[in-house]
């Protein structure tokens, strides 16, 4: 997994500072061993619960460490930590499938920390208040928002109870962890990638309200911007689905000259522009290109083979449970941003625009 960058809000010690020495005054400390080691304080503590999950090298290399310092665990932490759920509630919605991918790679991830994922769904007929609510009378230790759109004070309440992690929002408070994609780096990408095939008259339909929108949204208009294009931004107003993509199709359609290009939101509003730009006789991506954004499966799908922005979906769980579980086992009291990078993946979606393409000369 490549490295990423953690931002560091407030004082007090940096995530990735430099190893201490424990002081021969003290009792030696789990912290002492995995320093020793040179991995997480997490994995220590899995290999002395005998947790599956670590290699049998890593295993006795912690163990040894742990004799030649003079590490004993404490039976008495141990009894108080056995009383602790060690349940990491993750609120999303079954709207968007990315979400659902996000939740696969979060219980490999939480399993590697030794804790479980209790999942609260949200849907029009259960609001962000009642599934959080119900997280907490599991007795969750951290929450890991998968986007929604929670009112600050709300945020702010919460985190004031137990680590907060949001994922795929920007959020700015104070107690907050963010984990997120640099999706306006992600949209500029989309933009560059149309242009160089030729592209001039670029649409986007963006997502609202919805996680990552407004960045995808500013990142389209900076992309434009970059390239001379002021005069051809033209954003459509949609959300993360199929339904606000075959909208869109259909004003696009109605124009005597439609664009030569659509960058969608999200993987879902695009499958919605594909399906109508079709049935409405134009040609993907001989007429129009279409660009979505998340790689989800459903664009890697063969018969949809769709361009888009990948987002590391791994990375993102493995960063937002080690967040969570940093303030809990470890201590962190600063606030963590962590931006990572996405990929253009081009695929049989994009093309040149029709002015652009060679023309068969016959004989």
């Amino acid at each position: 997994m490549a490295h990423e960058t953690w931002r560091i809000h407030g004082e007090g010690r940096a995530v990735d500072g430099p190893n201490k020495r424990p002081q021969p005054s003290k009792r030696p400390t789990m912290r002492d061993v995995a320093d020793r080691v040179g991995v997480s304080r997490a994995l220590v503590s899995m290999v002395f619960r005998d947790m599956p999950g670590v290699n049998a090298q890593t295993r006795e290399k912690i163990k040894q460490a742990a004799t030649e310092i003079g590490y004993r665990p404490d039976a008495a932490a141990q009894v108080l930590r056995r009383a602790r759920s060690r349940n990491i509630g993750v609120l999303f919605t079954l709207q968007h499938a990315f979400d659902r991918e996000l939740i696969e790679e979060l219980y490999p991830a939480a399993a590697r920390y030794g804790y479980h994922l209790i999942l609260g769904a949200m849907m029009p007929s259960r609001d962000e208040y009642a599934a959080v609510e119900e997280l907490l009378s599991y007795h969750c230790e951290a929450l890991i928002l998968l986007g929604p759109d929670l009112d600050p004070k709300r945020l702010d309440e919460l985190a004031a109870k137990l680590p907060v992690v949001e994922v795929s929002r920007p959020v700015r408070r104070e107690q907050v962890d963010v984990i997120r994609s640099a999706d306006g780096r992600g949209m500029r990408q989309a933009v560059d990638h149309l242009v160089e095939l030729g592209h001039r008259r670029i649409v986007h339909v963006d997502g609202g309200r919805m996680p990552g929108a407004a960045e995808r949204r500013k990142g389209y208009r900076a992309g434009m911007r970059k390239h001379g294009l002021d005069d051809h931004v033209r954003v459509i107003a949609g959300d993360y689905t199929e339904e606000s993509g075959a909208a869109a199709a259909q004003e696009l359609l109605a124009e005597q000259t439609p664009p030569t290009a659509v960058i969608a939101g999200n993987d879902r509003c695009a499958l919605g522009l594909l399906d109508s730009f079709r049935r409405g006789g134009l040609r993907v991506p001989e007429d129009i290109s279409v660009v979505g954004y998340d790689d989800s499966r459903l664009a890697r799908l063969s018969f949809v083979d769709l361009t888009s922005v990948r987002q590391d979906v791994e990375q993102m769980a493995d960063c937002a449970l080690r967040a969570a579980v940093e303030r809990l086992d470890e201590g962190r009291t600063e606030m963590v941003d962590i931006v990572l990078p996405p990929t253009l993946i081009v695929r049989g979606t994009s093309g040149p625009p029709p002015q652009r393409r060679p023309v068969d000369v016959a004989g």
